[in-house]
């Protein structure tokens, strides 16, 4: 398989997603500031990277994944893809000026060396919180269900403001080098949701379902983010793409989400019937054109009872 050059794998999103890329036989170097957990670190090489230094970004898009004595692979060779993770993962973690800062700076940085040291492959991690409702300064009702990508990016918040000036820096870098054949996927991740969190995610929201609204009673388990990394890694040729990094099927116990959407907020429009169960922040398109499959639907692990 290809070789990937993963940046801010050492997080949360990323020590799920380099496990499920290895198990494909994918080669991975991380850039991180941080090191990788025990498990991974004896697999993955973590090279340490100030992503908002376009110069490091430079020098670390060519470097080699392994540190061997004397080294045995090319020196200067182009990674297959890069998977951009890294950056601040929500608001109040640092001053939002700070998150602006090193969100855009980072993700520019890191689309721009690619696309121009020759990389054709580069994924985006960008998130659902960019349609507006999420970090609303108030409830904010969805623009209309099913969430797809068609519906227009509405922040207010700094953080998905920043997401939403690096997913327009790379829509502009795909056009720009749409000539090489450069192909730029920005998948938008919703609530991340690790194997040991379903309980403490969802057990809380039993009784109030309402406490969901503002995440769109949807989730992306954090494994099959890594399988939308490696099919995004596969499927070639789609230029500018953005898509729902979302699972199959709506958080809460229904029958139906369009009826459980009709009860709980009356005023928003519906574009199209919705199927069965479908998760409101709808992944059709990343299953119909990366052909996405979830394996870890919510009821493995947790249950109404």
């Amino acid at each position: 398989m290809g070789r990937i050059i993963i940046t801010g794998g050492s997080g949360k999103v990323g020590q799920y997603t380099i496990p499920v890329l290895l198990s494909h036989g994918h080669s991975i170097l991380n850039l991180d500031i941080a090191p990788l957990p025990p498990h991974l670190s004896p697999k993955v090489h973590t090279l340490h990277v100030d992503l908002t230094d376009s110069g490091q970004v430079h020098s670390a898009l060519t470097s080699r994944f392994q540190l061997t004595s004397p080294y045995h692979s090319p020196l200067n060779e182009i990674p297959d893809a890069v998977i951009h993770l890294a950056g601040i993962p929500r608001n109040m973690i640092v001053p939002d000026v700070e998150t602006f800062r090193l969100n855009t700076q980072a993700g520019y940085n890191v689309i721009e060396a690619a696309c121009r040291l020759g990389v054709k492959k580069i994924i985006i991690a960008s998130t659902v919180c960019v349609y507006g409702p999420p970090y609303a300064e108030a409830v904010m009702e969805w623009a209309s269900f099913p969430v797809d990508e068609g519906v227009a990016a509405n922040p207010m918040d700094t953080y998905a403001i920043s997401k939403v000036c690096v997913e327009e820096t790379a829509r502009g870098f795909a056009r720009r080098f749409s000539k090489a054949g450069v192909d730029i996927y920005v998948l938008r991740l919703a609530a991340v949701i690790a194997p040991d969190e379903y309980e403490q995610y969802l057990l809380h929201w039993k009784e109030d379902p309402a406490e969901l609204k503002a995440v769109g009673w949807s989730y992306t388990d954090a494994r099959d983010f890594g399988q939308m990394c490696h099919l995004a890694v596969l499927r070639d040729g789609l230029g500018y793409q953005v898509f729902n990094a979302t699972n199959d099927e709506i958080t809460v116990e229904t029958e139906t989400t369009e009826g459980f959407l009709k009860r709980n907020c009356p005023e928003v429009v519906f574009t199209r019937e919705m199927e069965g169960r479908e998760a409101p922040l709808t992944n059709w398109k990343m299953k119909e054109m990366l052909g996405f499959q979830q394996e870890h639907s919510w009821q493995k692990y947790f249950a109404y009872t």
